[in-house]
């Protein structure tokens, strides 16, 4: 979700925050949110890695299958994708507290801290008032602990990797605190919460850093912290795909090769940004080489731009990205190695039509022909008397009309095509159906049935041993 969509769903209302921030005015929470408490004992497993496939819901897992297989020459429809081999599979609820469809920072809090929230909120405990939210999070510095301070707390390595903004919701629930995800930078933050001491997340990055940090989003952290971050001694800083290449391992190492997202694997210069395999590799040998056991979220942050911007051909090309990354860890970690796969929350991205069996995934809908098996000669066509593609989008900028022209594949199967949507909006949402995860390695028998999202959480803390 952009920031500024994500400001109209949730106005910040902090007219009144400094005159009633004292410990009295903090609201009770429910007893079903717990603080969670690092114990090792009985580790099961030494390592954790999750990934998260954002936006990643059963429609974009699914079109990806065929696309990937397409590309190598397939059908498509009987490909699979390397984390769909995994054995333990659950469906995820993701709603936030006060929402039925999600946004990332919400479902990343869940996923990662263990407790739902409201939507927008990182790492914050959820609460009507926006004022006590800030209250509890800032002043009296009362939010539960991120799985960074968790994984550190029980003497662990940790790994952050996202092709987003290292500042955007998902990268920033593994380490930061928000009442507002777009507070990504202490300018960012509202007067009134700066007064109340909140701080961007960037400041709160820099203060307790993860091991190995990867991603985008130079331009939200200053010269000033980027010089502090040179000047410590085993601090790395490095700003490209060459220098990431050369830079030891051993190092804490701060890697941001863009000034904001990292390119659409569609667009990628591998010259000057790694991808996101390569990003995995290396941090799994890094944080491999401490010999600590480690947490590591890897984040594709960029499959869910691409549906936000109706453009199925990134999103697919993204998640072959992701595919490789999940295939680079599966390489890599060992039996001691927890790998669980999930997304945050969906998209309203469709499948539809009758397409014929091995029918491009990007293409437009050929019916079988029942008297020989293969494809019908000419295109499905819809009420209008055009053709239509298999994918779509309930929603978004691309409504089809009856003065849209007419389609043709060369137009759908290029790389900058935007398909067309229902229901007309400045950009295409999240849905809100449940999502997949998946999950082999040491606990990955917990992964089962319907699950609440913040089950997950204590998915990876139960095989790490942690109480």
């Amino acid at each position: 979700m952009s920031k500024s969509a994500f400001r109209t769903l949730l106005p910040l209302s902090l007219a009144l925050l400094i005159t009633a921030c004292s410990p009295d005015t903090v609201a009770k929470q429910s007893s079903n949110i717990a603080t969670p408490t690092v114990i090792t004992q009985n580790t099961k497993a030494k390592n954790v890695i999750i990934f998260i496939g954002d936006g990643m819901g059963v429609s974009t897992i699914t079109a990806a299958r065929i696309f990937d297989g397409q590309s190598k020459g397939l059908k498509g429809e009987e490909h699979s994708l390397a984390f769909e081999e995994f054995n333990n599979i659950a469906l995820i609820k993701t709603y936030n507290t006060n929402a039925q469809v999600p946004d990332s920072a919400g479902t990343a809090t869940a996923i990662l801290s263990g407790y739902k929230t409201n939507i927008g909120a990182v790492n914050v405990r959820p609460n009507e008032s926006v004022k006590k939210m800030v209250l509890e999070s800032c002043v009296l510095k009362k939010s539960p602990p991120t799985l960074t301070a968790q994984a550190k707390k029980a003497g662990l390595s940790v790994g952050v990797i996202s092709t987003a903004r290292i500042t955007h919701a998902t990268p920033a629930a593994m380490y930061g605190h928000s009442v507002d995800r777009g507070w990504e930078m202490d300018s960012d933050v509202d007067p009134r919460a700066a007064k109340a001491r909140c701080k961007g997340l960037a400041s709160q990055l820099m203060k307790s850093p993860p091991d190995i940090i990867l991603g985008g989003g130079r331009e939200k952290f200053t010269k000033e912290q980027l010089n502090a971050w040179e000047e410590k001694p085993g601090y790395i800083y490095v700003k490209d795909a060459q220098e990431l290449r050369a830079a030891p391992k051993d190092q804490t190492i701060l890697g941001l090769f863009t000034p904001s997202h990292m390119s659409y694997e569609a667009d990628r210069d591998d010259a000057k940004e790694p991808s996101l395999a390569e990003m995995t590799g290396f941090a799994i040998d890094a944080l491999s080489s401490r010999g600590t056991g480690y947490v590591l979220m890897v984040e594709a942050g960029r499959v869910d731009h691409a549906h936000h911007g109706t453009n199925a051909f990134r999103a697919l090309t993204d998640m072959q990205a992701l595919n490789e990354a999940v295939k680079t860890a599966k390489d890599k970690a060992g039996d001691d190695t927890l790998i669980l796969v999930t997304a945050d929350h969906s998209h309203v991205f469709t499948m539809s039509g009758y397409p014929v069996r091995g029918n491009p995934i990007l293409g437009l809908v050929r019916n079988p022909n029942p008297e020989d098996g293969g494809a019908a000669k000419d295109y499905a066509k819809a009420g209008d008397g055009k053709p239509y593609t298999t994918l779509g989008y309930h929603n978004g900028p691309n409504v089809r009309e009856e003065h849209s022209p007419a389609l043709t594949d060369n137009m759908v199967q290029g790389k900058d095509f935007l398909q067309q949507t229902a229901v007309q909006m400045e950009t295409e949402t999240h849905a809100g159906e449940d999502v997949p995860l998946y999950a082999r390695g040491p606990g990955a028998e917990k992964v089962r049935g319907v699950m609440e999202q913040n089950e997950i959480h204590d998915v990876m803390a139960s095989a790490l041993g942690w109480k």
